[in-house]
């Protein structure tokens, strides 16, 4: 078993000092495997006074040395890939093409756009009599999920370093060993003591982070849940809080759609991650007409992801992160077994083959209704709903009945309908026809999947400041 028993504060390594340890499970094996000490409240206090008291100098830095900074991280994660890959694996439970293809591309790329980011960002202009500036926020607090921690964790921390930013991260308790490596990247890349910092813990920890009188700004990707906890907690200073929270995310197939694109390219946004991911296109929206080709298709699709060992190169979808996921994912099918949905594939226990480990067999309902649980509530599991709509108005209006908004898809063979309809659904986020992720575009929701937008430019200006001095004028 591995243990973690340090902190990470003012550019080194420091003994966790709290009295809690945390032990995490292998999701393949279900034996213990990582034992992690929890930071105590003096720990916490002591990462937060480090990082202010390298706000001043970091935030005049120039963008040449946050640029400097940035490549540096970037070119020290990208030594680290194989090591991250097979980490997420044994972790996680994430298949090594997963991690190959997505968990590390991902924020790379992102890392990529930020720098790109630096300068796209207008730092000074002149508005009448009035220099207006933008400027850090301060010390963020960045609170980051256990299903792609790197991606999350980078989206908040390079932002931050690229607007002038120390952080203190909690990451999740649940990918240790992603966090500790992430860190080693960190200390390679040589940056000022105090810029990164990082503590360890639960709910408890993350608590008493948000509760600091020294922190100025809070940034959490989790549950809808966890982020109300939060607003609640930072509002007793007003600090501000950026959310990036739940989501149920709609795929609208309109009628003259290609099904053979449609279908398993929705299915794969599913299923991908075992089907943990808060963009995941859980509800699949078709023409009733179409329902009995949709039905065919999606068994067909759902085939080709049989549960396997993540760690091996031709495993399509691995075994859930957590026993509490894997006990929660199971209740949910149950639910809509209960509430009358039409089971077409999968169902409820473990899958078939596996003696232990948290694997789930791929699964999909129709004859789902918008009443049901399974159309309302965020599963964070390999689940898909088909549901059927009746006129184009009818999808669209299908597709905004849920109180979240990450993202969504909309399938046409008409760019200009697919344009029309994915301007009418409420999300931060509407991917047409099955498109590439966009690192440089803003990511965020509408609704109760929060507020604020990462990814390149806007991952740096989710954490400045508008500076406005009149009777200064810039120099031409």
């Amino acid at each position: 078993m591995i243990e973690y028993h340090e902190y990470y504060a003012d550019g080194r390594w420091r003994p966790a000092t709290g009295a809690t340890q945390l032990i995490q499970r292998n999701p393949t094996s279900e034996l213990a495997q990582s034992l992690v000490t929890v930071c105590s409240p003096a720990d916490v206090a002591l990462a937060v006074s480090v990082a202010r008291r390298c706000a001043p100098g970091w935030a005049q830095s120039p963008l040449d040395e946050r640029r400097r900074a940035l490549g540096a991280l970037h070119r020290a994660i990208a030594k680290r890939a194989d090591a991250f890959v097979n980490l997420l694996a044994t972790e996680l439970g994430v298949p090594v093409w997963v991690g190959r293809t997505m968990q590390l591309p991902m924020p790379l790329a992102n890392l990529e756009r930020i720098i790109e980011g630096l300068d796209q960002i207008t730092w000074h202009e002149q508005i009448g009599n009035a220099a207006v500036a933008r400027e850090p926020v301060g010390v963020i607090a960045a609170i980051t999920p256990w299903n792609f921690p790197l991606h999350q964790i980078i989206a908040k921390l390079a932002g931050a370093i690229g607007a002038g930013c120390p952080t203190v991260l909690k990451p999740s308790e649940v990918a240790p060993g992603v966090a500790r490596l992430l860190l080693e990247a960190v200390a390679e890349a040589d940056l000022p003591p105090g810029l990164v910092n990082m503590v360890w813990g639960g709910a408890d920890v993350g608590e008493c982070l948000v509760a600091s009188p020294g922190v100025d700004l809070v940034t959490f990707t989790g549950s809808t849940a966890v982020g109300r906890r939060i607003m609640v907690t930072a509002a007793a200073s007003l600090t501000r809080v950026l959310l990036e929270l739940g989501g149920k995310s709609a795929s609208l197939v309109l009628e003259d759609a290609d099904l053979d694109a449609a279908i398993p390219a929705t299915v794969r946004r599913c299923m991908v991650n075992s089907g943990q991911t808060c963009v995941a296109q859980s509800r699949l929206l078709v023409p009733r007409k179409e329902l009995a080709a949709v039905i065919q298709r999606v068994v067909a699709a759902l085939a080709e992801w049989t549960p396997g060992d993540p760690t091996h190169t031709e495993t399509r979808i691995g075994p859930l992160a957590t026993p509490s996921q894997f006990g929660s994912v199971n209740q949910h099918i149950r639910q809509a077994i209960t509430d009358g949905a039409t089971l077409i594939a999968g169902g409820a226990g473990r899958a078939a083959g596996f003696e232990r480990g948290f694997f789930v067999t791929p699964t999909a309902f129709s004859d789902v209704t918008a009443e049901m649980a399974l159309a309302k509530n965020e599963v964070f599991g390999p689940v898909l709903a088909v549901m059927p709509y009746d006129s184009e108005a009818d999808g669209i209006a299908l597709a905004n009945e849920t109180p979240y908004g990450l993202s969504g898809g909309v399938w046409s063979t008409n760019p200009a309908r697919a344009e029309a309809a994915a301007r009418r659904i409420r999300a931060g986020q509407v991917i047409l026809n099955g498109a590439p992720s966009n690192y440089g575009a803003p990511f965020g929701g509408f609704g109760q999947s929060g507020f604020g937008r990462e990814n390149g430019r806007f991952s740096i200006e989710a954490f400045l400041e508008w500076k406005s001095m009149p009777g200064l004028t810039w120099p031409a």
